[in-house]
This record gives structure tokens, sequence and C-alpha cells, in this order.
């Protein structure tokens, strides 16, 4: 699992993204699928760079921060997701990086692609942060955190 991270115009917005992989190594590119229904799709539309900040296992409260609650300001049920999370400008000094997640990748949106009811935006990688070691938080934990609510 994965939060992408957009800012564009002013707007800054992020959401939780179970679909996303590495897919060409020669030149290196990441692929992000963002869900049609997310304000942060509507954002990243009109960006030129996203951060993939890749969670580790202990890190449900940032999946379920980013995943339970929408940012688009024009929603009733909107939370500004940044209020209560440390994060500072990326490297365009504008792209929201999470600073408590030490895996992520900053890249420039190379292309966009129909995805059915998400959007594929192809990445080319500009920077990245790795810790020595990660244990990725995968989808099925937190289906399962999900499943003992």
């Amino acid at each position: 699992m994965a939060v992408v991270t957009a800012a564009s115009r002013g707007e800054i917005a992020g959401c939780l993204v179970g679909f996303q992989t590495q897919c060409s190594l020669d030149p290196p590119r990441l692929c992000v699928f963002l869900s049609r229904a997310t304000y942060t799709q509507t954002v990243a539309r009109k960006a030129s760079h996203l951060m993939v900040h890749f969670l580790d296992q202990r890190q449900h409260d940032l999946a379920s921060h980013f995943g339970e609650h929408t940012g688009d300001p024009t929603s009733p049920e909107h939370v500004d997701k940044f209020a209560t999370v440390r994060w500072r400008p990326g490297p365009d000094k504008r792209t929201p990086k999470l600073t408590d997640v030490d895996a992520w990748v900053f890249g420039k949106i190379r292309d966009r692609f129909d995805g059915g009811d998400h959007e594929a935006f192809l990445l080319d990688p500009v920077r990245a942060g790795a810790p020595r070691r990660v244990r990725q938080l995968g989808f099925q934990q937190v289906r399962d955190l999900d499943a003992a609510r």
C-alpha cells in the first residue's frame, strides 16, 4: 500500500493507493493508479509530479487516515488530511512529502492513461528515499485490519 500526494495551483491532496508497480527497469518507471472517485486524482490531473510513499507494516494509522477521509474541500465530509500528519514540501517545493515515511519516490508525470475506474499515472522517478529495510504494508494486512473493526 502507498499514499500518493499531489499539488497543483495551490491545492494539495493525498490518498491511499493499492495499485502501483514498477513497470520498467531501463529507463526506470513507476505506474500508480488513482481512483477517479478521489479528489487526489482531480489534483493529480493538473500536477506535473507525484510523490509515492510506500507504507511500512506499522503505519496502519496513515493507511486509515488517507484511505477513509475525503480531502475534497467541497464535500460535507471534508477532512484536511494534512492538518494532523507530519509533512513538508517535497523536492519541487509543493508536493507534500510525509516525513514519517522513509520509502518514497518523487516522480515526474510522463503520461496518463485509462485504467477503468482508475487513472494510471506513468512516472519517471526524479528522487527517492529508501531505508535499509522495508516491511511494506500490503493490501491483505489493510483488509484484515478493516475486517477486525
